[in-house]
């Protein structure tokens, strides 16, 4: 049982939730990115998902896009990013979760990219350009040295396809609520809070909702009916104004302590 498993575990049995934050890392500095890790665990983040600037990332909107562009700018590189994450693994206890596309692995080399990020205390992965069908290129790997593949489910993935997926690995579910790229919503409609209850009621994993959650009340209906949720593009914008007095207030509104059904 790895990080990501204890985690959901003890929550399950404290009736809570996950808050799972998201940031990119690199903007403001790869210099910065171990202080970031250490603010988040101590606001409450259940794990961290940490995200690779790629110049392609197809399912990225506009807020954490200028993030990845402000951090290439800064000559962030994928091997800069897993060796302050082997620094700051000795300072930071919750699961760490890393964000990146195909291209930038193969790149790296395949073989060296799951052994150094083992190396670095990685927890999960989430590939989202990586297809079921093709998980054969990595995911034995990665399950070898621990990491879990965190896969992902959409709104338009068929019942059978969600079994499929959701019975592969032991980490948890990154279920998309919406039908798009990533970015703050105003709203959810009852198409999404239907998919959630389906895709919780197949997955024999942890289900948590990513895309578009920036508010108490749409944390609220969501994790109604799964078991946390992750938030990328407010926290993004809230680190790189480095507003972390308004970071720990969000933070507290979205971490609820007990079950919300």
């Amino acid at each position: 049982m790895n990080r990501i498993e204890q985690s959901f575990k003890s929550l399950k049995e404290q009736e809570r939730k996950a808050f799972i934050p998201y940031i990119m890392a690199g903007d403001g500095g790869l210099n910065n990115l171990q202080e970031r890790l250490i603010t988040l665990e101590k606001f409450g983040a259940t794990l961290i998902e940490i995200g690779v600037p790629f110049s392609d990332p197809v399912a990225d909107g506009p807020t954490i896009q200028q993030a990845g562009i402000r951090a290439l700018q800064n000559g962030t590189t994928l091997r800069g990013i897993i060796n302050e994450l082997e620094k700051a693994r000795d300072v930071v206890s919750i699961p760490i979760v890393l964000m990146t596309y195909l291209n930038p692995i193969y790149s790296y080399g395949i073989s060296a990219f799951a052994q150094d990020i083992a190396n670095a205390g990685v927890d999960g992965c989430i590939i989202p350009d990586l297809p079921l069908e093709e998980e054969e290129l990595i995911a034995g790997e990665l399950e070898d040295l621990g990491i879990e593949l965190i896969r992902l489910v959409t709104l338009t993935s068929p019942k059978e396809r969600i079994k499929e997926i959701s019975n592969r690995g032991n980490g948890f579910l990154y279920t998309v609520t919406v039908k798009g790229i990533t970015g703050t919503r105003n709203e959810f409609d009852q198409e999404v809070i239907e998919y959630l209850k389906t895709v919780k009621e197949i997955s024999p994993i942890p289900v948590v909702a990513g895309f578009g959650i920036s508010n108490e009340k749409q944390n609220h209906e969501l994790t109604a009916h799964c078991d946390g949720v992750i938030v990328g593009s407010k926290i993004v914008d809230l680190l790189h104004k480095n507003d972390l007095h308004s970071l720990e207030s969000f933070m507290s509104v979205l971490r609820p302590e007990k079950n919300v059904r």
